[in-house]
């Protein structure tokens, strides 16, 4: 009894905080059909959708001021440089970067860590070794395989244990002397796990090594504080935080950010070219070649600014309630397993049927309208793992609701009866 009036107050107290009809009525995407049937969004993992605010941000750049920044002294060339200035204040005063040539534009995370990796070319040397997580998007596995093979150093492997989770005694074994860096995701995209990072990143530091920590899939579900955490580098993309596509960020102290070389050459990163020599420009320039996604950077900021508006806290609460029922309705389902069941995790449910792809659920419930991601999602190690060849994978957003979470069951429910 008393468990379940802590129950309704929680959700009284969740639905003053957040009007999900109002906040749902900001996204114009979520009130089509698909197939004839009212979209139900559950792929915010792989993206999120945009409110009409950043929607109209994108056309009000290119209406009123469309400019190439940097150097221009014509009035829409500065407009459009500051704009871009202040969305790169923006970021840092939300992920708490200590200064904003900390923080650099890029096209996504895939982007940041490609160029971190390129810049640690540099600094290893045969023998050099590298920790990678079980849990890691191909994004943060492959750009450091690359690294290893150009340089010699070695790929090793934080182990996971059957709920999803780093063993993080395992970690302890593995660090040495010889590590370099160690790069690990916050969230996992698969699986939802939430990784004990700071403990990883204090631990990193005993033995002198960078850390750099994958967070793509956290940004839309807390707001990382990159001083407090002490990381050495934090990466994310914009798009899966309501921002536009083809943005990203790279937060690196800025002591990394002077010692590695710059990812890519071309304009704007530099001070001085003759053919004899080039010089760098300073940060973040140097680290930012070429014409940036100048629209992006700046209505990324926007997205922030809705985000901070709605606040993480209550986007957390709302979505932590929508796991709970989400999970409780899924395991009503006989033969369905979930995969990923770590204390700790994001409102994400990966999941598989006794018998039946999840490729052919995915397919029939699309006919109803509602999207899950289907596959390996980038993560094939993790399928490996639990020998499976992929998962149906529900993520949630702060905009979804308990309503579509029963339609998705309901759908699920009539596929397998389809299927079996």
């Amino acid at each position: 009894m008393a468990h379940n009036f802590t129950t309704f107050v929680f959700r009284f107290f969740i639905n003053k905080m957040l009007d999900i009809n109002k906040i749902r009525a900001d996204f114009p995407i979520l009130s089509q059909k698909v197939n004839g049937k009212q979209l139900v969004y559950f792929d915010n993992g792989a993206t999120s959708q945009k409110p009409q605010v950043v929607i109209d941000a994108i056309a009000k750049y290119y209406q009123e001021i469309n400019a190439n920044i940097h150097r221009g002294v014509h009035t829409l060339s500065q407009l459009a440089t500051d704009a871009y200035e202040i969305s790169r204040g923006k970021i840092q005063n939300h992920i708490n970067a200590k200064f904003a040539h900390e923080v650099i534009f890029t096209s996504g995370t895939t982007h940041a860590i490609n160029a971190v990796a390129n810049g640690f070319a540099s600094v290893l040397k045969p023998g050099d070794e590298v920790l990678v997580s079980a849990l890691e998007h191909h994004s943060n596995i492959v750009p450091w395989q690359m690294l290893c093979e150009k340089t010699g150093a070695i790929l090793k492997v934080i182990p996971m244990n059957n709920q999803g989770e780093l063993i993080l005694s395992e970690f302890d074994k593995l660090l040495s002397d010889k590590t370099k860096i160690v790069t690990v995701n916050h969230i996992s995209n698969a699986l939802g796990t939430l990784n004990p990072i700071k403990y990883m990143i204090d631990k990193t530091h005993e033995f002198g090594a960078a850390i750099l920590i994958d967070g793509a899939q956290a940004v839309p579900h807390l707001k990382p504080d990159v001083q407090e955490l002490d990381c050495d580098f934090y990466v994310f993309s914009g798009h899966k935080m309501c921002g536009p596509t083809g943005t990203g960020i790279l937060y690196g102290k800025e002591e990394w950010l002077r010692k590695l070389p710059p990812y890519q050459g071309g304009g704007e990163m530099i001070k001085e070219v003759t053919f004899e020599k080039t010089t760098y420009a300073d940060l973040p320039h140097k680290f930012e070649a070429g014409t940036p996604n100048i629209a992006g950077g700046i209505v990324l900021g926007t997205a922030v600014d809705y985000l901070n508006e709605i606040g993480f806290e209550n986007i957390q609460a709302y979505e932590n309630e929508l796991l709970r029922y989400g999970t409780e309705k899924l395991l009503e389902i006989e033969g369905l397993t979930i995969f990923g069941t770590s204390k700790e995790k994001a409102s994400v449910i990966s999941f598989n049927i006794d018998g039946i792809h999840p490729y052919d659920i995915g397919t029939i419930i699309d006919n109803k309208g509602i999207a899950v991601r289907t596959g390996h999602h980038c993560a094939q190690p993790i399928m490996n793992f639990f020998q499976i060849p992929g998962t149906i994978r529900a993520s949630f957003a702060f905009y979804n609701t308990k309503e579509e979470i029963d339609s998705m069951v309901e759908a699920i429910k009539k596929a397998k009866a389809m299927l079996i």
